[in-house]
C-alpha cells in the first residue's frame, strides 16, 4: 500500500509542476537548440499530458522542421509510454490483475487482448484520438510482455508523431497546405481502421473454433 501511495503522490507532484510551468517549457522548445534536452522535455510533457501532446509536437515541428521534429516528438512520446508502462506494472499490476479478472466479460476481453497484444496495441497507437494513458495502463496491468508492448508502441506512434510535426511546421510556413496534410492522414487512418476491422473479423472464427 505504501508503494502505491508513494508512486501516486510522485506522479501528482510532477503533474502539478508541468501544469504550473508547462507554458514556459513549450516556449523554451521554440528557442532551444539542444536536441537531447528537448527530447527529455518532450518525454516529460508526454508523461504528464497537462498540455495536449499534439500541441507539443506541433511546436517542436515548427522549431526543428517536420522530419527532425517528428523524430524528437516520437522519441519523447515513446520514452514516456515505456516509463508509464513500467510505472504501472511495478506499482499496480497485482491490484490490476484482480480488477481485470473480477468480472467475467472483462476477463475474457483481457485474455483476447493478451493473445493478440502486438497487433492490438499497434492498431490502437495508429488512432491518435485513443487516449495513450489508457493503452499504457491497460497493457501494463495485463500480462503483455514489455518487449511486445515496446515494439508495437514504437511502430504505432510513428504516423501520429509525423502528423503533429508536419502540421506544426506547415502552420508556420504554408498555413493553407495544412488541410492537405490532414487529408492524407485522414485517408491513412481510414485504411488503418478498415484493416483493423478486417483483422478482427478474421480472428472471430478462430476464437469460436477454439471454444467449440
Amino acid at each position: 500500500m505504501f508503494k502505491k501511495i508513494s508512486l501516486a503522490l510522485l506522479y501528482a507532484v510532477m503533474a502539478f509542476l508541468i501544469y504550473r510551468y508547462g507554458e514556459e517549457i513549450v516556449g523554451w522548445f521554440q528557442s532551444s537548440s539542444d536536441m537531447a534536452l528537448v527530447i527529455v522535455a518532450a518525454t516529460v510533457m508526454a508523461l504528464f499530458p497537462v498540455i495536449p501532446y499534439p500541441v507539443v509536437g506541433g511546436v517542436i515541428g515548427a522549431a526543428f522542421g517536420p522530419v527532425l521534429g517528428a523524430a524528437i516528438t516520437w522519441a519523447g512520446s515513446t520514452a514516456a509510454s515505456l516509463l508509464m508502462f513500467l510505472f504501472v506494472r511495478y506499482g499496480y499490476q497485482e491490484w490490476g490483475q484482480r480488477m481485470l479478472y473480477r468480472y467475467e466479460r472483462l476477463g475474457k476481453l483481457t485474455v483476447l487482448f493478451e493473445r493478440n497484444a502486438f497487433l492490438t496495441i499497434l492498431f490502437a497507437r495508429l488512432i491518435p484520438f485513443l487516449p495513450s494513458i489508457i493503452i499504457n495502463a491497460y497493457s501494463a496491468l495485463s500480462r503483455v510482455s514489455f518487449a511486445a508492448y515496446a515494439a508495437a508502441s514504437a511502430l504505432g506512434k510513428i504516423p501520429a508523431m509525423l502528423l503533429f510535426a508536419f502540421v506544426g511546421n506547415t502552420l508556420m510556413t504554408e498555413p493553407g497546405a495544412v488541410w492537405i496534410t490532414l487529408g492524407i492522414y485522414g485517408g491513412f487512418l481510414a485504411v488503418t481502421l478498415l484493416a483493423y476491422r478486417q483483422w478482427k473479423r478474421s480472428k472471430e472464427p478462430v476464437q469460436s473454433n477454439r471454444q467449440a
